[in-house]
Order: structure tokens, then sequence, then C-alpha cells
């Protein structure tokens, strides 16, 4: 996959395209159908499959206040957008200028004159322009004023009811239930970080972990301890992964995720590390001694490797 890294990074001989539009946070079920669709949409027609998306929540810099915390960073995002087969993808910068656009100068620089689009595919509600002053009915009218044809896309709606979303999403995480995240998220919940010096209490106790550092991306999930998978230069290895502030010593830092490499003893300092929570063994409980905790840790180490067979 091309990443355009603005519209002045697209080239002047790019090839006609199919273009869809939008935050892709999480990259998730409903965004891979709509992406299928524009892979048998660019194969049938000649086409480039194309996907604008932009480096922020528009809301970071519209309504800061309401703006979510995001699934993905942005280069995760651009990862996961690059596994799903797409030709292209234009990275945009959503700042005052570009949401300052009307509808019809959006469909201008970024359709016509950007990505010589002759077909665009966008859900239902999608908006655009500034304040969101375009529809998809307007996209329609300027669409054929301008060579392209505009196609709706329904919701992936998995219970028959609720459409797949990054809201959706969020709060089964925000839940810890990471299985039920996984299943609309359409791959295993996940953050990535620098491996960080930690007060050393799990090497103390006979389980070491890869501290990740706070600057980490990706959305962690509720505290508690989780089965997963450690990543580290592509080698996957099981783990028993804690999230939380450790109740039961003072001084850990809010959502500090932990990594025991089941059955290994690696030294990670200083890698960038992936952590995928793949199930939640439990919540996150405080112990009153130092033995009971490590009758408890002992188990969750069981029971995350029993679950990752």
């Amino acid at each position: 996959m091309i990443v355009y890294d603005g519209l002045g990074a697209v080239p002047a001989d790019r090839p006609a395209s199919v273009v869809t539009i939008g935050k892709f946070d999480g990259v998730h079920a409903g965004h891979r159908a709509v992406i299928d669709r524009l892979r048998a949409t660019a194969d049938s027609d000649g086409l480039a499959a194309v996907v604008v998306t932009f480096d922020r929540n528009p809301l970071a810099l519209l309504n800061p206040e309401k703006c979510p915390a995001s699934l993905v960073s942005t280069d995760q995002k651009l990862e996961l957008l690059g596994e799903t087969g797409v030709d292209a993808t234009l990275l945009v910068a959503f700042d005052e200028a570009f949401a300052a656009q009307s509808p019809e100068e959006f469909v201008r620089r970024v359709l016509v004159e950007g990505l010589g689009a002759r077909r665009v595919l966008v859900g239902s509600d999608f908006r655009f322009g500034a304040k969101g002053a375009g529809d998809v009915a307007l996209l329609g009218e300027l669409g054929a004023a301008s060579g392209f044809t505009v196609d709706v896309i329904d919701d992936v709606r998995p219970d028959g009811e609720h459409r797949v979303s990054s809201t959706w999403i969020r709060s089964l995480l925000d839940e810890g239930d990471v299985a039920a995240a996984e299943a609309l998220l359409g791959h295993v919940p996940s953050v990535r970080g620098v491996v960080v010096h930690g007060a050393a209490r799990g090497r103390e106790l006979g389980f070491p972990t890869a501290n990740l550092s706070p600057e980490s991306e990706g959305l962690i999930p509720a505290d508690g301890v989780y089965a997963g998978h450690l990543i580290d230069g592509g080698v996957r290895y099981p783990a028993a992964i804690s999230v939380g502030n450790n109740p039961t010593f003072e001084g850990v830092p809010h959502k500090q995720v932990e990594a025991y490499v089941i059955d290994e003893d690696i030294d990670l300092y200083d890698h960038v590390v992936t952590v995928e929570f793949a199930h939640r063994i439990r919540g996150m409980w405080a112990f009153t001694g130092i033995d009971a905790l490590i009758e408890k840790i002992q188990s969750d180490v069981d029971a995350a490797r029993e679950l990752l067979a």
C-alpha cells in the first residue's frame, strides 16, 4: 500500500480511483466491509482502491471536550489499512484550513483534482465540508457534475440491530470484554509501546514483566488480568498481562500494562513491543499478603497458558 502524506504527495500521473472516506479508527469489521466492496469495485472497474483518512479524530480540533480516546494510533491505523489490500491511503492533516473547506472545495480538491475519483463509497450518515454542511445527497449531485458516482454502503449489524462502530468497541474495551471487541474489530485488541524499567516487583516475585511506557499506542482495556501475546520483532510469545494500578503496592501509575512472557526469561528493555489482549481472566484485586499474591499470579499464568494453548 502506498501512503500519501497529504494531497501534495499524490503524483500527477496517479490512476483514476474508487475512493472511500472516513476516520477508520480501529479498522473494524464495518470498515472492512466497506473496504471489501472498495476492492471489488476497483477490480471490476479497473480503478485504484484508495482510502482517505485523517491524522486525528476531527473532534480533536472541532470539539476536543467530546473527542473520545482513539482505538489505535495513526501508525497502527495505516498498518491495519495496509493489511486490507487497498492500493493507497491518503492521510489528510485535519487542521483548521481543511475543516474550513466548503463541500464543493472538498470534492474538487480531494476527490476530483487530487484522486481522479470515478466512484465514491460512503455510509448513509456521511458528512463533509465545513460544519458538516455536505451530506450524501449533495455528494451525489456534485459527483454527477464532476464525473463520479456515489455508492451508499449499508452498516454492518452482527446482531441484526446494532451497527459496528468504534464507540461500541470502545465501550467493550472499557468493560474489559476483549473477546467481544475482537469479534467486532476483526483483529485482536492491542497496544504498542517501549518496554521501560519498572519497580522490578514482578522479578522479585518470580514473574518478571515487560512494563510498557505510559505513552503506548492503542486503547488499553479495563483494569484486570488477561491472556494474550507479546510480539517482539515478529516473534509472538504467550503472555499473562496485567492492566491497572496494582492495588497491592503503592506508587504504581494507573493503566500500567505489564506482560509476563510465559516460560521465557528474555531481555526486552527498550524494545518496541505489541501486547495483544485475547481473553480476560479476572478483574484487578488487592491482596493482603505477598504469599496470596504469588499464589494468585501463578494461577493466572496457568489460566493464560491453558487459554492460549
